[in-house]
């Protein structure tokens, strides 16, 4: 009976320690670029992969990547498929009510990339009778759809960043809304083509890595080597490498913020944590 207990018990250990090996798959938006991007030969890259990444180092688990659309990471990591989102993913109250996140580890904003022969924006009222696009899905996409009619636009939605913004090469829309470092990303790609506009939306939100509401152990981890990752200077040079300034990400890059998620939003743990850096 002893030995049988023994051997149960051996085999209970051997089957954890399987599992906590089993890579993690992180998804990301393959289109977020400078975020995420193709690379030569094959495969992603960008300040969202090495953040991930070396986050995963210091946690001890391998990360392996799922790279697509970002309308279909969220129900992706929702039903298993993926146990989260590395995106990257500005955070709002409504997706709060229904994912667990990490702390915010850049500061986001919404920025409009105009044709760059066209007038400046510089005031929310010029937008009215305007066609403007958005990556689908997006919280930039939600921004549109919640104040089209307040501002009297016409909001269009598609499937890459990318897209979005060629639509304003091409004229079928007059502007488009994306986030501050996609957008310095994009005219910078744009060969002369783009410009961001003087207008912006700032609405406080962070970029952060999302988890499923039942998965609160996963999300710590991963904040803590997060933490660890600000605290060495680790996020910052990553935004210089990709960003090209270190002070792109603002102060969430190197900012360690008490409790584990984003401070204010559902979800949001306060007990005080001291991360183990190594």
């Amino acid at each position: 009976m002893k030995r049988i207990l023994a051997l149960t018990a051996a085999l209970a250990i051997a089957t954890g320690a399987i599992a906590q090996d089993k890579p993690l798959i992180a998804g990301f938006d393959g289109t977020a670029a400078p975020h995420v991007m193709a690379k030569m030969g094959g495969g992603v890259e960008g300040f969202n992969i090495d953040l991930i990444l070396e986050a995963g180092k210091r946690m001890g688990r391998k990360i392996d990547i799922f790279a697509g659309e970002f309308s279909g990471l969220i129900p992706a990591m929702n039903s298993g498929k993926i146990d989260f989102v590395g995106a990257p993913l500005p955070v709002t109250p409504e997706r709060a009510q229904s994912m667990l996140f990490s702390e915010g580890y850049l500061n986001v904003y919404y920025v409009f990339a105009v044709p760059a022969g066209k007038p400046d924006l510089k005031a929310l009222e010029e937008l009215k009778g305007k066609t403007i696009s958005a990556n689908k899905g997006s919280s930039y996409d939600k921004w549109l759809q919640d104040n089209a009619a307040k501002y009297g636009y016409k909001s269009e939605s598609y499937g890459t960043n990318a897209d979005a913004m060629q639509s304003v090469i091409t004229g079928r829309a007059d502007t488009g809304l994306i986030g501050n470092t996609l957008g310095a990303y994009a005219v910078l790609r744009s060969n002369g083509q783009l410009k961001l506009a003087t207008l912006k939306v700032d609405q406080g939100l962070v970029f952060s890595a999302a988890f499923r509401k039942d998965d609160a152990k996963l999300r710590n981890a991963f904040e803590d080597a997060l933490e660890c990752m600000k605290l060495d200077g680790t996020v910052v040079t990553l935004a210089e490498k990709w960003f090209g300034s270190k002070t792109a990400g603002g102060p969430a890059a190197s900012t360690v913020f008490p409790g584990y998620g984003v401070p204010g939003t559902t979800g949001y743990d306060a007990t005080p944590h001291t991360p183990k850096c190594k």
